[in-house]
């Protein structure tokens, strides 16, 4: 559930050149899997890695995220009581829906105007550079799922077939 495009595995190298970080096999495939999975946790990106680069290990996903993060090449975000995630978009001060009972995350576009986004009622001197905004909220499929049936609506007299 996200809007962010997939990132096709042959663009992985020149992102990493071109944020001045040495390309390896293992980063490749940490860009790769984020292409593949926005807004992943380092765990879900290493279960993704490991299947490319066996001899990767969880550590090297993490310290490649961490390079990635300091490079500006990804965006942690991190959801109040979940594991931080990373995503491929950054740059652009979008925002993010977050299932509060599945977690799936997708990306909101700027709230309002132009970046920062949101003005406090009081920036206490501060020069503003971005806002970070997570929208908290029940998605589409899980309120399906969790919405009750019709019959638990009707009275006992319609919903019950009676007997011949």
């Amino acid at each position: 559930m996200t809007t962010t495009p997939a990132i096709p595995a042959l663009d992985a190298a020149e992102r990493l050149r071109h944020a001045g970080l040495r390309v390896t096999d293992s980063r490749r495939a940490v860009v790769a899997a984020l292409g593949e999975r926005p807004h992943a946790s380092a765990d879900e990106l290493f279960a993704i890695v490991a299947r490319s680069v066996p001899g990767t290990s969880l550590q090297s996903v993490y310290n490649a995220l961490g390079d990635f993060v300091d490079a500006g090449l990804v965006r942690r975000i991190e959801p109040a009581g979940r594991p931080g995630l990373f995503e491929l978009r950054v740059d652009d001060n979008h925002h993010h829906l977050i299932c509060s009972q599945c977690g799936a995350v997708q990306d909101v576009d700027c709230v309002v105007g132009a970046a920062p986004c949101l003005t406090p009622s009081d920036a206490h001197g501060y020069a503003l550079q971005a806002a970070e905004v997570t929208f908290w909220g029940v998605c589409p499929d899980c309120a399906a799922a969790s919405a009750p049936s019709r019959a638990d609506h009707e009275p006992a007299h319609l919903s019950r077939k009676e007997a011949p």
